[in-house]
């Protein structure tokens, strides 16, 4: 139940991360989550039958993950390269190795798989996603701001 509640706590920073990165502020509305919900599903359904697999859930967590880990490596690439000429040496950049933790879809299916068919529907995705997005929203107005989701502890 914890590490349920650790990733959909995950899944829901990330959601609302890219929702208010698309409203362009920090507050999230309720339909701009949803819109940025169906594009996330949309993503992870790689062959666009309107059902996530285990395996679609973890091949697109291996790609989110390896994406993040560029990134990381190029700000510590550019932490470490400091006379900025675009070089670093090879013992320096051999710090830049990062291990990622093997993608695991079981948890995402059970918490989202109503009918416990094995695959997670857009419509299970929306019902999941949706209640945490009710459980944050404590005023009931439809939006998200920072302040909710840090008193949520979603965020810092």
């Amino acid at each position: 139940m914890i590490i349920r509640t650790v990733i959909s706590a995950a899944m829901l920073a990330v959601s609302l991360g890219s929702a208010a990165t698309a409203q362009g502020n920090d507050n999230v509305p309720r339909a701009t989550y949803i819109t940025t919900m169906d594009q996330e599903f949309g993503k992870m359904d790689a062959d666009k039958n309107g059902k996530v697999t285990r395996a679609e859930i973890e091949v697109f967590d291996r790609a989110l993950a390896l994406a993040n880990a560029r990134a990381r490596a190029q700000a510590t690439f550019t932490q470490l390269d400091v006379d900025k000429n675009g070089q670093i040496s090879p013992t320096e950049f051999m710090k830049l190795v990062t291990g990622t933790a093997p993608a695991d879809g079981r948890p995402l299916i059970a918490k989202l798989d109503g009918n416990k068919d094995g695959t997670i529907s857009l419509i299970e995705h929306r019902g999941g996603k949706l209640g945490y997005f009710d459980q944050i929203d404590t005023d009931k107005d439809g939006v998200v701001t920072v302040a909710e989701m840090k008193a949520a502890g979603v965020v810092r």
